[in-house]
């Protein structure tokens, strides 16, 4: 016998709810949104045209499915048609993918963080998160780009010089070609190459058309017309594209031709395993109970000029600045350790040094300053041979930021016939030791917190924050890689899928209590 079966269509609609859970993850999407105060979305609809599909709707639909791993566009606008969580979601209706899109991308834009920020307050107000300790990290996500439509900051500086060493040698030819009346009358403006060590495309512009002029009145004039026909279609061209790579360029090494906006850094997923560079974006994060706090977007592969940008991104989003910040040794910079303390921000932040110093062969180096003794009131430094370091001078360093390190010169008066010299320097003559007695301070007082029973706690805990995090963005739910391209539309995912992450952890909390 079979359980009678038909494929008749029913005569009344069925209630999708039925066939869902009550414990399902698709209501606690549902009721995160729905308390969403509706004004928060009125800045993203201005009025006008005809009725749009409700924005609670859509967010309801985009954040589900970014906890279930779909992120096209056109795969969520197909499971709103076949999926029943996504058809109770949206209630019967069929949004296609370009209104998806185009919600997702363009009208949330300037309300996403807004909508971040409301749901974070939610999870305060319900004691899932208490906005006391952030543990910050970032990861590298390849950003949707060609891998080989490089350029290179250093390789633009090469052949920009290259370039404008052919101008002032065209020019040069040009001179000595000329008559010596022309030379004259002209001499001003040629002779003014000379005095610039670079030229812009602007003034080289000007000059161009200068010679177009002169070669009006010597239409026969060979070395001049060619001049022309090579400053036109070959130098002046180049040199505006070197420009606007510089542009392009700002502050860093290299950008990717079909998205400007990624850097070419070195990711952990290097399956040739030749360290091979990929135009990506560097993703901060700042967790608390695995909970996302906020979220910046880089384009500095390195951690450390990303802490203090990424701070202030926390300040707007959370409406204050965290009271203790946990990080690992990627961050531990005196800039860093400085940017914390101004703010009043207690720092759990390890130094680069700082597990080295534990081990054996760290604290019976002789040649590390870290293992002298610093008389504070004579302002001397004794190494282990007893000799004493007289201050000398004091050097500045002005990083890119702006931030200014000073640095103390100290020198032993006679290091001649010392029997711990060879095991001290390599240096011929006596011992001179640079260094910063801030960044000395601000390690010391790391080094005391770390080791504290507090410190030693947070910063094991600081590895199964962020980490936990970042395993479930890449790995659990399979983004690897960015689907938009350029700055603004990157954070914009992020901001998704920080939304859907924080979603999934309430849900999952839940489930255990």
């Amino acid at each position: 016998m079979y359980i009678q079966y038909t494929m008749d269509q029913l005569c009344l609609p069925m209630d999708l709810e039925e066939d869902i859970p009550t414990n399902h993850l698709v209501r606690v999407v549902h009721t995160a949104v729905n308390r969403l105060d509706d004004s928060i979305f009125d800045a993203a609809y201005p009025g006008g045209g005809r009725d749009s599909y409700h924005p609670k709707m859509l967010t309801k639909v985009i954040i589900y499915a970014y906890t279930q791993r779909i992120y096209s566009s056109r795969q969520i606008a197909k499971a709103v048609r076949e999926t029943i969580p996504f058809m109770w979601l949206a209630g019967r209706q069929r949004p296609d993918f370009r209104t998806i899109n185009r919600f997702r991308s363009e009208r949330m834009k300037d309300i996403l963080e807004t909508v971040f920020t409301a749901v974070l307050q939610f999870l305060a107000n319900e004691k899932y998160i208490s906005l006391e300790y952030y543990f910050v990290d970032g990861t590298k996500i390849e950003a949707n780009a060609n891998r080989y439509t490089f350029v290179w900051g250093k390789a633009v500086s090469k052949h920009t010089a290259k370039l404008q060493e052919n101008v002032h040698s065209l020019f040069a030819t040009i001179e000595a070609a000329e008559h010596q009346e022309e030379r004259e009358r002209q001499g001003k403006d040629l002779a003014e190459l000379g005095e610039f060590s670079e030229m812009s495309s602007e003034k080289l512009e000007h000059l161009t058309q200068a010679l177009e002029s002169q070669l009006l009145d010597k239409p026969k004039n060979k070395p001049l017309k060619k001049a022309v026909q090579k400053l036109r279609k070959d130098l002046l061209p180049r040199l505006l594209k070197y420009e606007q790579y510089q542009a392009l360029l700002g502050d860093r090494n290299s950008f990717c031709k079909t998205d400007p906006d990624a850097t070419f850094m070195r990711m952990k997923e290097d399956h040739m395993r030749n360290g091979q560079l990929k135009p990506g974006y560097n993703v901060q994060i700042g967790t608390e109970n695995q909970f996302i706090l906020a979220y910046s977007i880089h384009q500095r592969p390195a951690d450390t000029r990303c802490l203090q940008p990424h701070i202030e991104k926390a300040r707007e989003l959370m409406g204050r600045l965290p009271q203790t910040v946990i990080a690992d040794a990627g961050y531990g910079s005196e800039e860093n350790y400085a940017y914390l303390e101004k703010e009043e921000i207690q720092a759990v932040v390890k130094y680069g040094s700082y597990h080295k110093e534990k081990s054996k062969a760290w604290k019976e180096d002789i040649g590390k300053i870290e293992n002298w003794t610093y008389e504070e009131a004579e302002d001397t430094w004794t190494c282990p041979a007893g000799q004493a370091l007289h201050f000398r001078r004091e050097s500045k360093e002005t990083l890119t930021s702006g931030y200014e390190i000073r640095k103390r010169h100290y020198r032993s008066n006679s290091c001649e016939g010392c029997p711990l010299k060879e095991r001290c320097t390599k240096a011929a003559g006596n011992r001179e030791v640079v260094v910063s007695l801030e960044r000395l301070r601000y390690q010391n007082q790391a080094r005391e917190r770390l080791r504290s029973e507090e410190g030693y706690a947070l910063a094991v805990r600081r590895m199964t924050e962020p980490e936990s995090v970042f395993g479930q963005l890449k790995n659990n739910r399979g983004f690897r890689r960015f689907l938009l391209r350029g700055m603004e539309k990157v954070t914009l995912e992020v901001g998704w899928l920080s939304l859907a992450h924080n979603v999934l952890k309430q849900a999952a909390v839940d489930q255990k209590t």
